[in-house]
């Protein structure tokens, strides 16, 4: 069903890749539009029990793709450094293929949002939540497929 990797040398163990992305930064979303065109958006998200969760507004472009096609992909690049003199990059990165759903905004999914980009503020998370958690979606893609993939050239002399 999925490709295999064509450089399959570059393939990151499925642990070290399930690490990547637990401590990545963000990652980029990819939904179909009804119109056939993909839309791709940058999201913060947690890895949590295996699956990925990132916050939304109610309403908007993502949310609607999801809801008409719930198949994904998601990319998280956590290492991307230009070898100019190699013309290469030293890189690491995750792709997830995966169903995206809507699902409740939790608190305990909140908290763990909350302790991944603000952890220094976490005292005042509970009054946060309170005053946003209706105003929030919570989007969760089961995963069906990932893979992690680097690249470590030496740099020319």
């Amino acid at each position: 069903m999925f490709r295999e990797m064509r450089r399959s040398k570059n393939l990151i163990d499925i642990e070290i890749t399930k690490e990547l992305l637990k401590n990545g930064i963000d990652g980029v979303l990819g939904t179909i539009s009804e119109n056939g065109y993909p839309y791709t958006t940058p999201v913060n998200y947690i890895y949590y029990n295996d699956k990925i969760y990132f916050h939304s507004a109610l309403k908007g472009h993502k949310i609607d793709n999801i809801l008409k096609n719930d198949k994904v992909s998601f990319t998280v690049i956590t290492k991307n450094d230009i070898i100019e003199e190699s013309y290469t990059a030293d890189f690491q990165s995750v792709i997830i293929f995966g169903k995206a759903k809507l699902v409740d905004p939790t608190k305990e999914l909140l908290l763990e949002l909350i302790r991944k980009y603000s952890s220094n503020y976490t005292d005042k998370a509970n009054d946060y939540i309170a005053k946003h958690q209706k105003a929030t979606q919570l989007v969760e893609i089961t995963i069906e497929h990932m893979t992690g993939k680097q690249r470590v050239k030496k740099k020319m002399k």
